[in-house]
């Protein structure tokens, strides 16, 4: 056998008529595992050999030569361990990884050393091997996309991306080679095995579906998409201070053990509080007794046979030189904020250099109000999170209202700047600021809020429609009934009867007796049962057919369908009275040649259909997925990173920012409201115009690339998310982050 079996299946040589799924592809790769393995055992073999390579020398230490033999020795077993971890990994996605977001600001105080170790251990095992695939990674995820049934290129999507490779290699080493220094030695230089091997995995199943007929779809969406890449940010910090070892070294209390001996509330000052919410973890206060503790034991060497404290001039300097890297360290992390925010494109050029103009004010109140990073209610940190998400709904400086949001801004902070810019000033500039929003925004809101009541109103009515419908269905089943009925009583009567109890104060069940109808109406079009009792069917009729009426009117159901319903009704109930033996229905009394095929289709309304009276579609700007054209994409767009994560309607957030591409334009729309179901959604553009859908027609919109997430609203954290990833950035180019 080849070594890829891909080989021999006439790759890029005559399509045949078999076109492969997903699952053929994935299980294609599958069965590749045990080659994958192959690889890396033999270039970790050929590493440890005598003849060592300079870059090679990293694994020639006696703990990797150990586990490089261990697994050879074990290879069987170890081919094994990766390929059930592979099938783990693609098969359950980021939920089997365990993958959440990339090393962020606000979680840091809850790694460890160890974890943080494991951290730039990930990071420098994910990167080996995205560098080896970086360049037939984006056809693999084209070709998957179009397999999946998408009409752009989703990355996230892909199950054979590289992080179900890295997973599984770090699970079957973690297996295989418990010891964390064996594992460290080996696991990036066998990354980079891996990587070589893929890339040319990758090369072949790309080509072995374009020879089996299976077409790459278009560009990849301009945000949204996870993968990618952004250019880091280059500056001071991410030269000199900046690493993920100085952090760690801060907090652990090694930078300044002074504070730590008298009043442990004082090593907030000492941490410039850039390391958000110690005192959300609820552990703050074990934190720092644990802290205090090996302060204390440090220091006590230095202290002892002294009653003055710490007399040691050395010592004293140290502790010096400790507290001056410690308020360097939070001007820098202030400092690389603020880059970030003023790289941030999706802002005007306007509100950056607004921005760019709080740097002397913030960096003042890093060092004397610590809570600015560590509280995330602390005035100034919500007067930049409020000022940046608004200054999002403007796309251009031509936009009404940008001008006067600008001018509001520029006072805003020259009162900071004048002010000295401690806490109370932001509290009070930020107040007056959104006491001027609340005036402006008056009639908006209340306009959002009546449409949001309308909204939650028809969620409500669905969902008890859906069950409602089920429930009909049950009292359906062993009956001869025309489909037309059926398909009426699971969809627009279950509406009337969900909407009659909504608005029934009292908790009635049919107060307006139009569940009891349903029974009889049943009843009416089983002709069998009709024809033996004619003169109840006479008595019921006609006022079946105005309670009928009625009800449709309840939930504004289109008057065009009403006729097509009750001439397909009367004529079941005329051949009651004829006596002859009627047509027969698909699947009951009516062929599939007959009229009423079409006549279902017109009456009924699918289960999975959000229905929307007209009243309420009007109000909530309701969109159906409308063969929208997609607007063009400007060629130097700048993407944010924080728009880079995968979304769906279960993971957007209120405050989120999204484009709309409405009559072939881009229209900049916030998510106000979310039904507490996740099934309603409604964004507010500019104006005041609202714009609701359904979680289908947004998943519709977003296939279609009529959507895209502009942020999640969270524009100060993923600012301070960057900080982080230039610390572990900094440690991928020099591990171990060296003093």
């Amino acid at each position: 056998m080849k070594k890829f079996m891909l080989r021999r299946l006439g790759v890029a040589h005559e399509p045949g008529s078999f076109k492969p799924s997903l699952q053929d592809c994935i299980e294609a790769v599958l069965e590749q595992s045990d080659t994958l393995v192959n690889d890396v055992l033999a270039g970790l073999k050929s590493s440890s050999s005598a003849a060592r390579s300079k870059s090679m020398q990293g694994i020639q230490n006696p703990a990797g030569k150990a586990a490089i033999e261990h697994l050879l020795a074990h290879q069987d077993a170890f081919k094994t361990s990766f390929a059930r971890n592979l099938r783990a990994s693609i098969y359950g996605g980021d939920i089997q990884r365990g993958q959440g977001q990339p090393l962020r600001f606000d979680d840091f105080q809850f790694l460890e050393e160890e974890q943080i170790d494991a951290n730039i251990e990930f990071a420098l095992t994910q990167q080996e091997i995205s560098m080896a695939v970086d360049d037939v990674l984006p056809t693999l995820n084209s070709m998957v996309s179009s397999l999946l049934g998408w009409m752009t290129v989703q990355p996230h999507l892909n199950p054979l991306k590289p992080e179900s490779f890295v997973y599984a290699l770090r699970e079957s080493l973690l297996e295989h080679v418990p010891s964390d220094p064996s594992r460290a030695a080996i696991m990036t230089p066998a990354a980079g095995m891996l990587g070589v091997s893929m890339r040319q995995l990758y090369k072949e199943i790309s080509e072995w579906l374009r020879s089996q007929g299976v077409e790459p779809v278009g560009p990849v969406m301009p945000v949204g998409a996870a993968g990618a890449q952004v250019k880091p940010v280059e500056n001071s910090v991410t030269r000199t201070l900046l690493t993920l070892d100085k952090l760690r070294r801060l907090l652990s209390g090694e930078l300044d053990l002074g504070p730590l001996n008298g009043n442990i509330k004082d090593f907030t000052h000492t941490v410039p509080a850039s390391f958000v919410a110690l005192e959300d973890m609820k552990l703050m206060e074990p934190m720092m007794k644990r802290l205090a503790e090996r302060a204390s034991q440090s220091a006590s060497p230095k202290t002892a046979g002294s009653t003055g404290g710490l007399t040691d001039p050395s010592a004293q300097q140290e502790r010096s030189t400790s507290k001056k890297l410690g308020r360097e360290l939070g001007e820098e992390v202030v400092r690389l904020m603020l880059e970030n925010l003023t790289q941030d494109h999706r802002m005007l050029a306007g509100v950056r250099n607004n921005l760019k103009q709080l740097e002397p004010v913030l960096m003042t109140l890093s060092q004397s109000d610590a809570r600015f990073f560590s509280e995330r209610q602390h005035p100034a940190r919500q007067f930049m999170d409020k000022i940046t998400n608004r200054s999002l709904a403007f796309t251009s400086e031509d936009q009404p209202g940008f001008s006067y949001f600008q001018k509001t801004l520029e006072n805003s902070i020259n009162v900071l700047a004048g002010s000295g810019g401690d806490g109370q000033s932001f509290a009070r500039v930020l107040r007056k600021l959104e006491e001027g929003w609340t005036r402006d925004e008056h009639d908006q809101r209340l306009r959002a809020e009546e449409a949001a009541r309308g909204l939650l109103h028809a969620e409500q009515r669905n969902l008890l429609a859906l069950r409602l419908s089920e429930d009909f269905s049950e009292r359906l089943k062993n009956k001869k009934v025309p489909e037309i009925v059926a398909v009426f009583l699971r969809g627009p009567w279950a509406q009337v009867v969900a909407e009659s109890q909504l608005r029934c104060a009292d908790g009635t069940a049919d107060a307006d007796g139009f569940l009891g109808l349903v029974d009889d109406l049943i009843w009416s079009v089983q002709l069998r049962l009709a024809r033996r009792n004619r003169s109840r069917l006479v008595a019921i009729v006609p006022g079946m057919l105005i309670k009928m009426r009625q009800g449709l009117g309840l939930i504004s159901y289109p008057q065009e369908r009403i006729p097509v319903f009750f001439d397909e009704l009367i004529n079941f109930h005329e051949q009651a009275f004829e006596g002859a033996r009627p047509a027969p229905v698909a699947g009951t009394d009516i062929g599939p040649e007959t009229p009423a095929v079409s006549a279902v289709e017109t009456v009924g309304i699918p289960v999975d259909e959000f229905w929307m009276a007209e009243s309420e579609a009007a109000d909530s700007g309701f969109m159906q997925a409308a063969n929208e054209v997609l607007p063009e994409v400007d060629e130097d767009e700048v993407i944010d990173p924080s728009a880079q994560q995968a979304w769906s309607a279960n993971n957007l957030l209120t405050g989120s920012w999204v484009d709309l591409a409405l009559g072939g334009v881009w229209v900049r729309a916030q998510l106000t409201w979310a039904s507490p179901h996740k099934t309603l959604f409604m964004f507010m553009s500019s104006g005041g115009m609202a714009h609701s859908m359904s979680r289908r027609t947004m998943d519709r919109l977003r296939g279609l690339g009529l959507i895209r997430l502009i942020s999640d609203g969270r524009v100060i954290d993923h600012a301070l998310d960057a900080v982080a990833q230039t610390a572990l950035r900094n440690d991928l180019v020099k591990p171990g982050g060296a003093t």
